[in-house]
């Protein structure tokens, strides 16, 4: 059985989540960097990870990694690569992504052209052939440059694994499905404990928590560019990680999971998106206002990511906006709640310092997820009582 190694990307921040989901899976990481996850596997790896991963934004069959301080450099250590070991002679493969920091090397363009010059001179010689078709499955190769070092990967996953499939709606500020995630597996929140999400939108975070609740594996519903790579992975791995996908999903569990947002058209697009990912009768949904929140009920959770006032115009009602979540939120004494905000004077206007503040960056954004925890239940309280 083959042995690879994989690359797994993620939010800065949030490398230790997608650690654990890793460990979790029974692979082996390798290596911790600011931004993404090494491990290894065999090549059923790449259909279990594709398909349970939830907070990675892909997944890439590590090809190489060496150091280049000039482009003849770059080309030479490329064409030496083996890639007849990964792209058949019909293949069609591209560098679609470059990325360099501190590095010599620094043109994104020109490294794309270069390394798929190296590509081309190197299997013409292995396949002897002049010309490509490149009308076989696709092979998308992304490179990175840090500090004069290269890592190549094959990228496994075609579309960015936040996309699920089911969020056909989206609110103005999205919260990318991988992120929520990530944020829920930050919290000790678990299916028997109440969750609401007072700033809901699209119903993100709620429908995100529900499929964690039900143990509904992220890729179950979409498809792989590499699902066609049979010279690669045996057809049966993807059949087989989909039957363990089926096995292992909870669909009697029950939960009390509530969205709220001020837009009833965007509640709409939310309870629609909930039932694209089969977790609708998990979810309430409704028309409300973070003013109007409240729960008769102890020891719940609230998950939440409220306006950040990106635009210009917005960010005069913010005190008075994170004023109301204070309120509101303080109210609710024995709840835990958790909040992803740009703001940095949330906790001044919440009114309350946070018991922990994660830096996450989404995208090129600097982001802060302030931890509020409430007191734990009594042991011995009886279950229903946190329904």
């Amino acid at each position: 059985m083959s042995r690879f190694e994989f690359l797994a990307p993620c939010h800065f921040g949030l490398e230790s989540v997608l650690k654990k989901e890793i460990d979790n899976l029974g692979y082996e990481v390798t290596q911790v960097e600011d931004g993404r996850v090494i491990f290894a596997g065999d090549e059923s790896a790449v259909s279990r990870a594709n398909i349970f991963l939830r907070t990675t934004e892909r997944v890439l069959l590590k090809v190489d990694k060496f150091k280049a301080e000039s482009f003849d450099e770059l080309f030479e250590k490329t064409k030496a690569i083996p890639w007849e070991n990964y792209i058949p002679v019909n293949g069609k493969f591209w560098v679609a992504k470059a990325t360099s920091i501190k590095s010599k090397v620094f043109s994104p363009s020109d490294i794309q052209s270069i390394m798929k010059k190296a590509i081309v001179e190197r299997l013409k010689k292995i396949y002897k052939i002049e010309w490509f078709p490149e009308d076989g499955n696709e092979y998308p190769i992304r490179v990175t440059f840090m500090k004069d070092e290269i890592t190549i990967g094959i990228d496994t996953s075609g579309e960015s694994l936040h996309k699920r499939g089911y969020r056909k709606l989206t609110s103005k500020a999205p919260i990318t499905e991988t992120l929520a995630a990530a944020l829920i597996l930050l919290t000790p929140w678990n299916k028997d404990r109440i969750l609401i999400d007072p700033f809901c939108g699209s119903g993100t975070i709620p429908i995100e928590a529900a499929m964690i609740g039900a143990n509904i594996a992220p890729g179950i519903n979409r498809s792989f560019i590499s699902e066609n790579w049979t010279d690669l992975i045996p057809k049966k791995n993807w059949y087989s990680a989909i039957e363990e996908a089926n096995d292992v999903r909870r669909d009697s569990v029950e939960m009390t999971i509530q969205g709220y947002d001020l837009d009833g058209e965007i509640i709409k697009a939310a309870r629609q998106n909930a039932a694209l990912a089969e977790v609708d009768q998990y979810i309430h949904f409704q028309q409300r206002s973070v003013s109007d929140l409240s729960h008769n009920k102890k020891y719940g959770f609230i998950i939440t990511n409220p306006p950040y006032g990106e635009r210009l115009e917005d960010k005069a009602d913010l005190p008075a906006l994170y004023k109301e979540i204070g309120r509101t939120f303080n109210a609710l004494d024995s709840w835990s709640y958790f909040i992803i905000t740009s703001y940095e004077d949330a906790q001044k206007y919440i009114g309350r310092k946070a018991d922990k503040n994660r830096k996450i960056y989404n995208g090129m954004m600097k982001t802060y997820f302030y931890q509020f925890m409430g007191p734990k239940p009594p042991k011995r309280e009886n279950k229903e009582n946190l329904h």
